[in-house]
C-alpha cells in the first residue's frame, strides 16, 4: 500500500464527492474480466483484501484502486504465425502472397490468438486529499497515471477537476540552485544520486549513484550548462525520494515509519494495520508536498484572463 512514486495533481476547491457517493460511483465501474476478444478492460478493484471495498477513507482521506487486465499478445508472436500460414497459402495457390493477403491473415491470426492469450492484472492507486487539495497516484510513468484520471472522471460522469501541480520555479533550476549551494530549502537535505544532461542535441547524460555531491565536479558540470534531471533528497530524516524535472517523485522510501508504525502494535487485525499505514502515509506524504511546493517557489499564481 505504501507508495513508490508519486504524480502529483492539484484538486480543485469544488470537489465535493462524499465518500459513500465515491464508493458507488467505483462499485459501478468495477474491473470485468476481459471477454474473448477484448485485449484490455479497466475498472475498480478493491483497495485491500481486508476492507473489500473500493474506497478507503480515513480522517478525510480516500485510497482506491484501478485494475487493468491486459492480454498478453506480443507482435512477434503474431508475424510468425502469420508468416507460417502465408507459406502454406503460398505452396497453395503457387504464387507469392500480397500484401492484402498478408495484412488479412495477420488480422485473422491476431483474431484467433486474442481469445487463447495470457491475461496479466496491474493496479494503480490513487490518494485523494480534498482539504488540502491533493490528488496523487502511485505511478512510475505517465500512461498509467492517464488511465486512472480518464477512468475516475468517466466514473463520475465526466467531471474531475484536477491538473498537474505547477510551482513558480522548475526544478531543474531548483535542483542546480540546491547543488551549487550545497543545501536544500526547508526540511530536505541532499543524498547521493544525482542525474545530469547536456543541454545541446547530444543530450550527453551523466549518473552518479551513492556519490557525495558537494563536490567541485558537480559544481563545474552545472557552470558549463548541464541541467539537472533528477536529484536525490530526503525530507525529514523520514521520506526519502528522487526528484525528476517534470516533478515527480520517485523511489520513496519511508525510513522510520515502518519502525514507528510496528511498535505495540502486536495484536491488531489486517484491516486495523491498513488503516493505520494509510492514516500515516497520508499525514507524511500531505507535509512533503506542501514543503515542495515552497521549497520550488510556491505553487505559480494564475494569470487572469
Amino acid at each position: 500500500m505504501w507508495f513508490k512514486n508519486l504524480i502529483v495533481y492539484r484538486l480543485a476547491p469544488e470537489w465535493s464527492i462524499s465518500a459513500a457517493e465515491l464508493e458507488e460511483r467505483c462499485a459501478q465501474r468495477a474491473l470485468q474480466a476481459c471477454g474473448a476478444f477484448d485485449m484490455q478492460s479497466r475498472g475498480w478493484v478493491h483497495v485491500s483484501a481486508a476492507s473489500k471495498r473500493y474506497v478507503h477513507t480515513t480522517n478525510g482521506h480516500h485510497l482506491l484502486a484501478l485494475g487493468i487486465e491486459e492480454k498478453l499478445l506480443p507482435a512477434s508472436i503474431v508475424r510468425q504465425v502469420a508468416s507460417d500460414r502465408a507459406a502454406e497459402l503460398e505452396q497453395q495457390q503457387g504464387y507469392p502472397v500480397g500484401r492484402r493477403q498478408m495484412r488479412e491473415l495477420k488480422e485473422r491470426v491476431t483474431e484467433e490468438l486474442r481469445a487463447r492469450a495470457l491475461t496479466r492484472r496491474t493496479t494503480t492507486r490513487a490518494w485523494i486529499d480534498p482539504k488540502n487539495g491533493w490528488f496523487v497516484i502511485d505511478a512510475a510513468g505517465g500512461a498509467r497515471a492517464d488511465a486512472l484520471v480518464e477512468t475516475l472522471r468517466d466514473s463520475l460522469g465526466g467531471s474531475l477537476p484536477v491538473q498537474f501541480l505547477d510551482v513558480e520555479r522548475s526544478p531543474q533550476m531548483s535542483m542546480a540552485s540546491w547543488l551549487m549551494l550545497g543545501d536544500a530549502p526547508l526540511r530536505f537535505t541532499i543524498d547521493q544520486d544525482l542525474e545530469l544532461q547536456a543541454a545541446d542535441k547530444t543530450k550527453a547524460t551523466i549518473r552518479y549513484s551513492r556519490f557525495p555531491l558537494e563536490g567541485k565536479e558537480i559544481r563545474t558540470h552545472l557552470q558549463s550548462g548541464m541541467t539537472a534531471t533528477k536529484l536525490g533528497l530526503t525530507w525529514n530524516d523520514r521520506i526519502s525520494f528522487v526528484l525528476t524535472e517534470k516533478l515527480q517523485l520517485k523511489r520513496l522510501e519511508f525510513l522510520h515509519v515502518e519502525k514507528e508504525k510496528a511498535d505495540g502494535q502486536s495484536e491488531i487485525t489486517p484491516e486495523e494495520q491498513f488503516d493505520m499505514d494509510f492514516t500515516l502515509m497520508a499525514g507524511e506524504l500531505s507535509q512533503l508536498l506542501s514543503d515542495l511546493a515552497q521549497a520550488l517557489g510556491g505553487e505559480a499564481q494564475k494569470q487572469a484572463a
